[in-house]
């Protein structure tokens, strides 16, 4: 599950993107337009945005679940294009949008852009015939400045559809580094240094884990995602793909090696639920509060994804000298660095030029360094992308630089998601039958009733 309305809450400063909205006054934008050189500063004049033509009097709507305050640094980023173009950008925000969107598009009413959290969300639009595939320009720049995955990610049947946007790191796990430094604990680097680590925390009387998997209707979800980073690092990127794609069965070797490893941890009563009961509570704790007795040093390890920065309380310093901080989950060999994570795809529902040439410098290095500037937030989470022309001096927050750094790491292998990925109905029986698993199902009962859930067709 990605996360961009349930799970995320950005605290994206509104005096921030108001004075990044001052910078763009006179039309200044970005030290380079529609793609290459990003040198990430603020200052710029329209000749970086000649290529996309005179768009006076055009306005492109944009559909998003990025709502107050995330959706301002949105807004913010399209200000020099817009007056530097003539084009208005119209941003529509709505809680509702992953149902809507649907609802809009078999409806015959799209929005010209949508920004969508999940590819499985764009292949069933694409199936309603009312997206476009991506014009050339944005192809190119995707092919310049992303992993190739990303424009997999982005394609349906061998077609193109959907530029990369933002992006989130799943694959951490959250500490105290004081009580690190206290206990002269030491980061570990492979999964067994883990597995000592929690050990010797154990040995101390401290559950070294905590965790919530509670959220609603999609309870269950972040054991999901624990699954999905061991499928990464006990199997390989090779087995993740194929378990995703059903060309390995749910309840075959390798997931079921991958959720035992998850048990070893989230199933061990010496390891959970620190701050909160035994390992059935993990069931009843709100996701959002899944990591917080870290705090107070009743649990000292929490494995979720970058955008947790934002469910600390306010005060909170995150920072590797701050309260909390997060560390790379090791993979089993200290060279190897698969990466769990998520993002959004810019899908448009029309070819009009205007569209186009948004589409475009959306793709580009330029826009996301003035994204990442309008997102910038010293107090809680702030922007992210794994787009390479990312100038890491344009992030402020600590965390988006851990995860930059994860992200642009050379021996870096990201997949995206995969119960994002799977078809709607094995992805909410994977939910509840994790939700099960938790609090007594076995593996093998989990497992199976998944894979009798997986469509035939």
């Amino acid at each position: 599950m990605n996360g961009t309305r349930t799970r995320r809450s950005y605290q994206a400063a509104a005096a921030a993107g108001a004075g990044f909205a001052l910078l763009l006054a006179g039309c200044s934008g970005g030290d380079n337009g529609g793609g290459g050189g990003s040198t990430g500063s603020a200052t710029s004049d329209c000749a970086d945005y000649s290529q996309y033509g005179d768009l006076s009097g055009k306005t492109i709507s944009i559909y998003a679940g990025i709502v107050t305050p995330e959706d301002q640094p949105y807004i913010d980023s399209f200000k020099g294009f817009e007056q530097c173009t003539g084009a208005k950008v119209d941003y529509q925000a709505d809680k509702q949008f992953e149902q809507q969107i649907l609802v809009r598009a078999q409806a015959g009413n799209p929005p010209d852009i949508a920004i969508v959290p999940q590819p499985g969300l764009l292949a069933q639009l694409v199936a309603t015939g009312t997206v476009v595939a991506a014009p050339k320009g944005v192809a190119d720049n995707v092919d310049e400045f992303w992993d190739p995955a990303w424009k997999d990610y982005g394609s349906i049947d061998g077609t193109f559809y959907a530029a990369p946007s933002g992006a989130s790191v799943k694959s951490l796990v959250w500490y105290s580094p004081k009580q690190f430094k206290d206990n002269g604990w030491e980061i570990p680097k492979t999964l067994d240094e883990l597995k000592k680590l929690s050990d010797t925390i154990a040995g101390t009387g401290i559950k070294p884990w905590c965790a919530g998997i509670a959220s609603g209707e999609a309870t269950g979800w972040p054991i999901t995602d624990w699954m999905e980073d061991m499928m990464l690092r006990v199997a390989g990127p090779e087995s993740f793909d194929k378990w995703v794609s059903h060309e390995e069965a749910f309840n075959s070797a390798d997931p079921t090696k991958a959720l035992d490893a998850v048990g070893d941890y989230l199933k061990n009563d010496k390891y959970v639920n620190g701050g909160f009961g035994d390992v059935t509570s993990i069931a009843s704790t709100a996701f959002q509060d899944g990591g917080l007795p870290i705090l107070d040093g009743q649990c000292a390890l929490h494995r979720q994804a970058s955008f947790y920065a934002a469910n600390w309380p306010e005060g909170t310093k995150v920072a590797e000298d701050g309260d909390v901080f997060a560390f790379y989950l090791p993979s089993e060999k200290a060279d190897d660095h698969p990466v769990l994570g998520a993002g959004e795809f810019v899908t448009a529902f029309s070819d009009r030029p205007e569209v186009q040439a948004l589409q475009e410098f959306w793709s580009t290095d330029t826009w996301a360094n003035l994204k990442a500037k309008a997102s910038s937030d010293e107090t809680g989470g702030g922007w992210l992308t794994a787009n390479k022309g990312l100038d890491k001096a344009n992030l402020v927050n600590p965390i988006d630089i851990l995860s930059a750094d994860i992200l642009q790491d050379p021996n870096a292998v990201f997949r995206f998601d995969g119960s994002d990925r799977m078809p709607a109905a094995a992805n909410s029986a994977f939910w509840k039958e994790a939700t099960a698993w938790i609090t007594g199902q076995s593996t093998s009962q989990t497992l199976d009733k998944i894979e009798a859930a997986w469509p035939t067709s």
